[in-house]
């Protein structure tokens, strides 16, 4: 059986550091709409306090999380431990965009550098903690992160990173308005 906390405490938080990559699950309204979950990492999660939690959003293929999130808010964020003791967290929650250019973007860039072209900051105001034994999740070790979205972005440079997050980033798969601005 699981428990649910009141807030991420210390240890709570010093787990969910230790994870390198957590998931991210959103839905639209329309009960045809495709649900999303897309794995997250790189050095880009941050606990603000012990009911708020944000991350670095990089650019990515699509932008179903931010079209969910605008639409109507709904999140949750799960991570699980592939080491020797099994856990699940999950994180319930309203989730909103923060883009460049505000105080919170900026002061989360700085919380996790040298990532180019971020699209936004994903905050969530989370509503529910609880964690279940992940049994069933498998063992694995760590190898590295991947080192290919920094040199991507780098060569594409500002200007082609922003035409790649206009064409790919600008609505769902749905057809929901994805990231403000694009």
């Amino acid at each position: 059986m699981g428990k649910v906390f009141e807030e991420i405490d210390g240890a709570l938080a010093r787990w969910i550091g230790r994870q390198h990559m957590f998931f991210v699950a959103t839905a639209p309204l329309a009960a045809d709409g495709r649900v999303n979950l897309s794995p997250r990492g790189l050095d880009s999660f941050s606990i603000l306090d012990g009911r708020t939690v944000a991350w670095l959003d990089l650019t990515g293929s699509g932008a179903e999380t931010s079209a969910h999130v605008r639409e109507n808010g709904r999140i949750v964020l799960m991570f699980c431990s592939f080491d020797a003791r099994p856990r699940i967290v999950r994180l319930h929650g309203r989730g909103r965009i923060v883009l460049r250019g505000d105080p919170l973007f900026t002061s989360v860039s700085a919380d996790h550098p040298g990532h180019i072209g971020a699209r936004a900051v994903i905050v969530v105001d989370v509503e529910r903690i609880a964690d279940s034994c992940g049994w069933g999740v498998p063992q694995m070790d760590f190898v590295a992160d991947r080192d290919i979205i920094g040199p991507w972005a780098e060569k594409k440079g500002p200007a082609g990173v922003a035409r790649y997050q206009a064409q790919n980033n600008a609505v769902s798969l749905d057809g929901l308005p994805g990231l403000p601005g694009l």
